[in-house]
């Protein structure tokens, strides 16, 4: 991860191991990537391949932008799962950068997990989701069939472990679904991601727990949230109250 905010940072042509994506938060930049010379400005995100030569500098001296640098053989995995591919060959980003609001919403979203939570499954979903945005459009061949014997393993598992922060890669060795099938079948069967029904299902938990007598720390720790906030902003986004308000009606 790399941020700059207000920095006057320039950069000779240089190049990356691995796939890197970032998004312009303030000002105007002159973009170079294989030879391709651009302009870019707030909203747009960038996206470059391993080995690209590319500079980006600020037109007006001060720029702010945030960046993340992702491990080309993990993605390349990734993209196997994507679209039933063995080859060993990653997928190249189709483009230098786009205009695109939900790419840079996903990728804001993305970054701001990697610093507020952690539940590596929220990170691993949403960049699995941003990704999904860059590369879907580039082909149709897509494994759509959803196992629901699969997804119903998955939802067991999180009934069994309210508490516990799983990974993707744990419900995959318990369901033998690749990451990628996993999510894009559990959403078709439940009409939620994975951890979008763990927190669900806490939630539900939360106020049972409330309704005993349980204080808003205790019910926190027992369901697993980061800490008393994390659970009373995601209590509050569903219930429309606090955790507090909700137990005055019971206690």
């Amino acid at each position: 991860m790399r941020g700059a905010s207000n920095s006057n940072a320039c950069y000779h042509t240089h190049s990356h191991d691995e796939f890197s994506f970032g998004v312009i938060d303030v000002g105007k930049a002159n973009y170079v990537n294989q030879g391709q010379k651009l302009h870019i400005h707030k909203g747009s995100t960038v996206t470059i391949n391993p080995g690209d030569a590319h500079s980006c500098n600020p037109k007006a001296k001060i720029w702010s932008y945030r960046m993340l640098f992702v491990d080309a053989e993990w993605i390349g995995k990734l993209q196997q799962e994507m679209f039933s591919s063995h080859s060993q060959d990653y997928i190249p980003f189709s483009q230098a950068y786009e205009d695109n609001k939900v790419t840079f919403q996903l990728f804001n979203s993305l970054f701001e997990s990697l610093f507020s939570t952690k539940n590596p499954l929220v990170a691993e979903e949403k960049l699995i989701q941003f990704l999904e945005q860059c590369f879907i459009k580039n082909t149709t061949n897509i494994a759509e069939i959803p196992d629901i014997q699969g997804v119903k393993k998955v939802k067991e598992l999180i009934l069994d472990q309210l508490e516990t922060n799983l990974t993707l890669d744990e419900f995959s060795q318990h369901t033998g679904l690749s990451r990628y099938h996993l999510i894009r079948s559990f959403k078709q069967a439940y009409g939620q991601s994975p951890h979008a029904f763990q927190l669900d299902q806490r939630i539900q938990k939360g106020k049972s727990l409330l309704q005993q007598g349980n204080s808003i720390t205790d019910t926190a720790n027992q369901l697993g949230f980061a800490d008393q906030s994390h659970f009373q902003r995601n209590f509050k986004k569903r219930i429309a109250i606090t955790p507090g308000q909700y137990q005055a009606f019971f206690i």
